[in-house]
């Protein structure tokens, strides 16, 4: 079973390497965590649960200790697309003399972070037509930076299992 999920993991880095990107660039990190890496990923959110006091880490560890693999994708550093659209909250000047540092990095331009979630969307869907039960988690990707296992500015992580019932269903 297991590399049956690390076959279908694959195919979702492939599918949000495909997924369209705007003006055609591509900013986009993804790897795909198994073995003692994923191990490495979920007790990181179980000790940052303890030092942060939010048991939402703890809960979210314990699905990927149970899991079979994590996808992870990122939004690595990207200019602003030109537009002076504001949705960052700024204009596109301001935001590249800009740099905040929180669970992520930012500011983030709006069209490149839509990027990374059709990116997201067309994986789970990937997951979801070979039947792998997955769950789109921020936790995951906090602690995946933390872990140092990628450093994208912005990463959120896909836990994936294959088993009789969810282990992402009765959180």
């Amino acid at each position: 079973m297991n590399e049956a999920v690390k076959i279908v993991a694959e195919l979702m880095a492939l599918s949000a390497k495909t997924a369209p990107k705007g003006l055609g660039k591509d900013f986009i990190d993804i790897i795909v965590v198994t073995g003692p890496e994923l191990k490495k990923l979920g007790e990181t959110m179980v000790k940052m649960s303890k030092e942060r006091n939010e048991p939402g880490f703890a809960r979210d560890g314990k699905n990927v200790l149970d899991s079979m693999g994590a996808v992870l994708l990122g939004l690595r550093d990207h200019p602003p697309n030109g537009v002076d659209c504001a949705a960052c909250g700024m204009t596109c000047e301001q935001m590249r003399r800009s740099n905040l540092e929180g669970a992520f990095v930012g500011p983030n331009c709006m069209f490149r972070l839509l990027d990374l979630g059709i990116a997201i969307g067309s994986a789970v869907k990937t997951a979801s037509l070979h039947n792998v039960d997955n769950r789109v988690m921020y936790r995951v990707g906090v602690a995946a930076r933390e872990a140092g296992l990628m450093k994208s500015r912005v990463i959120i992580g896909i836990p994936l299992s294959a088993t009789t019932k969810s282990v992402y269903f009765d959180r």
